[in-house]
């Protein structure tokens, strides 16, 4: 048996208020699937499992503020199910500062009862979380009516938010979002980053021309949901550099820096009344174009809605940030830690540029680079500035 733990929350954010239980004893879980929900100053964020098999035991009941590396639940893999030989536990170490300790492992026979307001449904009656049902009844929803995203076709709260429709309207704070507490998280992260990580800034002017006569022909036939956008080219380009470029890739932490290999793009993404996240596509090096588009607006849509998975705060590997659409022609970030380095998008402004010998007015963009000094130096940063030039130049490449 195995205790499945809370993840990281992201390097501001050590606890979160359990607000959702999506599974009970018994309920089959695989990898990658949302289990619980918990509230940050970032908004409700979904707890991914990292184990497949059947959980045993639910160890936190909702309402409880929970720290990151507290055991949630315990569960019985597939492996253990099938040859019968239960993992052993792990060795006892002192729990983190942030952390309490986990409790000692409990012989069960039977599985235990599920925590307050997670009973098995009745014959009849619509599987649905907790806040879920709350939400609906507020706004008088028949949850018959809705289609369940989660676990045996379970509705989740953002299933019920859907169904709402539209956001809501200005002046409105979204769900399990508290700007004020965002900011103040926010604020404590990009100062520690001043303080601690030596920053050195780097900006490369790149030609996009042949990127927009690109995007004109791609979307020519297309509808508006389809088309591609140039912050798709953008962070392909950004993704494809990083892997090939792998000192601006990956964490420092503990005093050394680990790359990573797989390119887990950050997306900032302003949130409306005033907040900032920057959750990961994963595997950004290895989309198409068109899924790339797909993720990207998917993750502002969820994120806007305060309905971030926890995988997607943590992973990120190197972010990508762009004020262009707000009309900042070059932007200097600040490194969100443990990550190296942060790419800035500007503006697409029209500019003479010489070309074969002639000027000529042509559209270009300024790309900036903020990076560690530790893992990196200028002569690193302006050759990975000009590969994401260089593949821009290149749309059909990408």
């Amino acid at each position: 048996m195995v205790e499945f733990r809370m993840p990281s929350l992201g390097a501001e954010m050590e606890a979160g208020t359990l607000v959702e239980w999506l599974i009970k004893p018994g309920d089959r879980v695989k990898r990658g699937d949302i289990v619980a929900v918990v509230e940050t100053q970032k908004g409700a964020i979904e707890i991914e499992i990292f184990e497949t098999g059947r959980i045993e035991q639910v160890l936190v009941e909702l309402g409880k503020k929970v720290a990151v590396g507290t055991p949630l639940a315990r569960v019985v893999t597939d492996e253990e199910a099938r040859t019968g030989v239960a993992a052993a536990p792990p060795a006892p170490k002192a729990a983190p500062a942030f952390a309490p300790a986990p409790p000692p492992p409990v012989e069960r026979k039977m599985p235990s009862p599920a925590p307050a307001g997670m009973a098995p449904p009745r014959a009849g009656r619509v599987r649905a979380s907790p806040a879920a049902r709350q939400l609906a009844e507020t706004h008088g929803i028949d949850l018959a009516t809705i289609a369940g995203s989660g676990p045996a076709g379970a509705i989740e709260l953002a299933d019920v938010e859907r169904q709402l429709g539209a956001a809501a309207p200005a002046g409105k704070r979204a769900i399990g979002l508290d700007l004020d507490a965002m900011r103040a998280a926010i604020a404590a992260a990009m100062t520690r980053s001043k303080r601690e990580i030596p920053h050195y800034y780097l900006e490369h002017t790149v030609d996009v021309t042949k990127c927009e006569a690109w995007l004109a022909r791609t979307n020519a036939e297309r509808p508006p949901e389809s088309r591609l956008l140039m912050g798709a080219l953008a962070m392909k380009a950004v993704a494809l550099a990083a892997r090939r470029f792998p000192a601006f890739n990956g964490f420092h932490r503990d005093g050394k820096f680990e790359p990573i290999a797989a390119v887990h793009l950050g997306m900032a993404i302003a949130i409306r009344g005033g907040g900032l996240a920057a959750p990961a596509i994963h595997d950004a090096d290895a989309l198409a174009l068109d899924e790339l588009m797909a993720r990207m607006r998917d993750l502002v849509q969820r994120t806007r809605a305060g309905r971030i998975r926890s995988s997607e705060i943590a992973d990120a590997t190197i972010t990508v940030s762009s004020l262009g659409e707000r009309g900042v022609e070059a932007l200097y970030g600040i490194i969100y830690p443990p990550q190296v380095a942060i790419i800035g998008i500007g503006r697409v402004v029209t500019r003479p540029w010489i070309i074969d010998g002639a000027i000529a007015p042509r559209s270009v963009v300024t790309v900036t680079l903020a990076a560690d000094h530790r893992v990196s130096d200028g002569h690193a940063g302006a050759l990975f500035l000009a590969e994401i030039g260089k593949l821009l130049q290149e749309p059909d490449k990408l």
